[in-house]
């Protein structure tokens, strides 16, 4: 017989709250507590009941509220006292989340887990500003990378597979180490004029989308200020949000307004 989990690994999507799939919000409404990271916005947070027990363990360059060993041994300890867990993260679980180190802390400690996928950032941002990652005759592939390495560690990228002009590549994490991917991307021989987009806060009131180029990308952020959380899209795609970019966050707020107040 099946023993019902404990922990429930959720991913909260990229931020717009209706983003969420149905199970997610059904386990956050019915959660004892919920366990959140940074990148979880306050919408999301917003939705779950008063009464239950939020606990943030979010993490930020340089600064943790928790590591992640601290992390894993806390889901194990309220776990053990029979409390249902929902592990709440930023966009998909398994994908740069850590997920997969914290079922298998789990799994050796013999606590019952379920994986709730979210929608990841890539997909979310890329389809909120009308940037197909995969079109035919454009792009035929896509590659998603992190600008982040486990304790600092010096970026390694595979120049085979970023030099192909069909294959879109996307990066999460990359602002802090921006201008060292740009250069490995340049020389394992992406065109300087490739097109890049930008996209700061996707999905959410404060979507911000800049394009650029490979060669410009450095100056842009600085320029326009950008700040994380942001993704990055680089390849012949991007091009298309000029004509497929539909969403006003703006327009988007004063409608939710509107129907919140019954209107």
């Amino acid at each position: 017989m099946k023993h019902p989990a404990l922990v429930y690994l959720v991913g909260a999507g990229p931020g717009d709250s209706e983003l969420l799939t149905v199970k997610a919000l059904r386990l956050l409404q019915t959660a004892d507590t919920v366990i959140y990271d940074r990148l979880v916005s306050k919408d999301i947070i917003g939705l779950i009941p008063q009464g239950v027990c939020k606990l943030y363990v979010g993490k930020a360059t340089g600064n943790h509220a928790l590591d992640q060993s601290e992390i894993n041994q806390l889901l194990a300890q309220l776990a053990r006292k029979n409390r249902k867990i929902v592990r709440l993260k930023g966009g998909d679980p398994f994908i740069f989340g850590r997920g997969g180190e914290e079922a298998l802390f789990l799994k050796k400690q013999g606590i019952p887990f379920e994986i709730v996928p979210g929608i990841t950032a890539a997909q979310a941002c890329s389809a909120y500003s009308g940037i197909p990652l995969t079109h035919r005759s454009v792009a035929r592939s896509v590659q998603y990378l992190t600008g982040h390495w486990e304790n600092n560690a010096d970026i390694q990228v595979d120049s085979n597979t970023l030099a192909d002009p069909k294959q879109t590549l996307v990066i999460y994490m990359g602002l802090a180490n921006l201008s060292h991917i740009i250069t490995k991307i340049i020389d394992a021989g992406r065109l300087p004029e490739t097109p890049v987009a930008i996209i700061e806060k996707g999905t959410t009131a404060q979507h911000r989308q800049v394009t650029c180029s490979l060669i410009t990308c450095v100056k842009t952020v600085q320029d326009q200020e950008i700040q994380p959380p942001s993704l990055i899209i680089i390849g012949d795609v991007v091009t298309f949000s000029h004509h497929l970019n539909w969403f006003e966050p703006e327009t988007q707020k004063q409608e939710s307004n509107h129907y919140a107040q019954g209107h």
